[in-house]
């Protein structure tokens, strides 16, 4: 998939063209470098090292935090799909991180799927990963921070569009940084699963360039 990078720390969803909308592409505004090209050129240009970011210390000391790969590819065979969302009502709305975590948490926190272990080959260590934001024009997220809150698998470079929404809460906290009463909404959907090339049903290539296994009703699945 020609094309596909990994923006900086902080990406900008200000671009409007349809090419802006897939991964991390030449979308990224103008203070920003775009010669970053995975995770690890995205945390050596943050300061960073790690590769297993956690949520919290008690994660580090469990070895809890999903690994960080540059596999580009949508998981071939879906196993999970969850979607979620969050809302941060005050401080600055054109940082998107806190309602994205919160989508993520929201998607992730009240499932349980123990059928990893026996559907998806080499379990929870080694099921793929795929997260989708949707995030308001004019946001940013950072993508460290959201790596942070899953706590195993392989989390592919993260995909953000234009989504969610801005709204007033018609209430203004000064205290918490807020300017006006505008709120943002993001949204979140979590796929994970495994590639390979056999299993039955048929295929999708959707605008993103994934191509996964669909199952339809008609054909008996």
């Amino acid at each position: 998939m020609a094309g596909l990078r990994v923006a900086q720390r902080f990406l900008s969803s200000t671009a409007s063209s349809p090419s802006c909308r897939r991964w991390y592409q030449s979308c990224t505004p103008s203070f920003l470098s775009a010669s970053s090209s995975s995770w690890s050129d995205l945390q050596a240009a943050g300061g960073g090292t790690q590769d297993r970011p956690s949520w919290n210390d008690e994660w580090k000391r469990l070895g809890l935090g999903a690994k960080l790969v540059d596999d580009v590819r949508f998981p071939s065979n879906l196993f999970f799909v969850q979607l979620g969302f969050g809302v941060d009502q005050h401080g600055d709305r054109t940082d998107a991180t806190k309602a994205c975590v919160r989508a993520v948490r929201n998607a992730i926190e009240f499932n349980s799927i123990p059928g990893v272990i026996t559907h998806i080959p080499g379990g929870r260590h080694e099921m793929l990963i795929h997260l989708k934001l949707g995030i308001p024009k004019e946001s940013r997220v950072d993508v460290l921070e959201i790596a942070k809150v899953f706590p195993y698998g392989k989390l592919l470079p993260i995909q953000v569009e234009l989504g969610g929404l801005e709204f007033h809460s018609g209430r203004v906290v000064e205290e918490l940084g807020d300017s006006d009463d505008v709120g943002i909404c993001c949204v979140a959907c979590v796929s994970i699963g495994y590639n390979d090339d056999s299993g039955k049903g048929g295929t999708q290539d959707d605008h993103s360039g994934s191509v996964h296994k669909v199952f339809n009703t008609k054909d008996g699945y």
